[in-house]
């Protein structure tokens, strides 16, 4: 074992799945612990160079009425914190979300140095958890903060509530009846997972970061838009009913991600068409 190891932390959800299949692909070793792994943390973390904290139990639906189940989160990353104290050498990738963090923004798309002011207590969470991360990082800790966008593809689960593409093609492979909060023109970022993980493999190339970025397409579309995308790439005509507005969604959110672009000296590849395409062919398949 090396220091050049790598520890997914929450690596057996959609994200770090993805991460651990590329990560073996380019021969790096690679450690998968789930959230409740917490003894194990201790064990592995020394002899990693890089840790990927994508570790969550929550989505902004299912901590709408329950904000202690936030404190789960926030105890593995304050545990976490603790333990990397002894470990300055290593560095730290922590996922938040660029969907929840920032609330409705004034202007869009919006940029890192825009105000945190969450709606939901999940995006509340994920801003407390960054605030510990930021006082880490002014501790001379290498800290690297991302806040994705959408992300979707090939390997997403079902989960009741969270992940509208995924959601809207298990209804047009299923038949099924799909439910829609409000309008159906709030406004999202969306990233295919593959964008996802070829910038994160190049943040684990960059050890020293230790920057706030926004990870998204830059492109805005409404709940309405995908729906027709989706109707698109499956030929299939959905059926929808409306409920009202929750509010605990966003209206609009657009990532700005010119900070991340120039850092990396990347962009996302994959356009909204092609990856649902991607993903309706990898669904049918599964």
């Amino acid at each position: 074992m090396s220091r050049e190891d790598v520890l997914l932390l929450g690596g057996t959800g959609f994200i770090g799945s993805a991460l651990a299949e590329r990560l073996e692909q380019e021969k790096i070793a690679v450690h998968i612990l789930g959230r409740q792994d917490t003894e194990k943390l201790k064990n592995v973390l020394p002899q990693c160079g890089t840790v990927i904290h994508l570790a969550s139990a929550t989505t902004p639906g299912s901590s709408a009425r329950h904000p202690e189940m936030e404190l789960d989160n926030l105890a593995l990353t304050l545990r976490l914190l603790e333990l990397m104290q002894n470990q300055p050498e290593t560095h730290l990738i922590f996922f938040s979300s660029g969907g929840t963090v920032y609330g409705n923004p004034e202007r869009l798309p919006v940029t890192e140095d825009a105000a945190i002011a969450p709606l939901s207590n999940h995006g509340a969470g994920k801003a407390a958890q960054e605030a510990f991360c930021q006082t880490f990082r002014g501790a001379g800790h290498a800290v690297t903060i991302l806040r994705p966008s959408n992300a979707y593809g090939r390997g997403q689960t079902m989960r009741g509530g969270f992940g509208l593409i995924r959601t809207l093609l298990e209804h047009a492979r299923a038949g099924t009846t799909m439910e829609i909060w409000g309008d159906g023109e709030n406004l999202r970022d969306f990233i295919y997972i593959g964008d996802v993980v070829d910038a994160c493999m190049r943040f684990i190339a960059l050890p020293q970061d230790s920057g706030t970025y926004n990870l998204g397409s830059g492109r805005g579309y409404s709940v309405n838009q995908v729906r027709y995308i989706v109707e698109q790439a499956t030929g299939i005509e959905l059926q929808v009913s409306h409920r009202p507005a929750r509010g605990i969604d966003v209206r609009a959110v657009v990532l700005d991600i010119s900070r991340i672009e120039a850092r990396l000296l990347w962009k996302p590849q994959t356009s909204l068409a092609d990856g649902v395409k991607h993903t309706w062919n990898w669904l049918r398949q599964a």
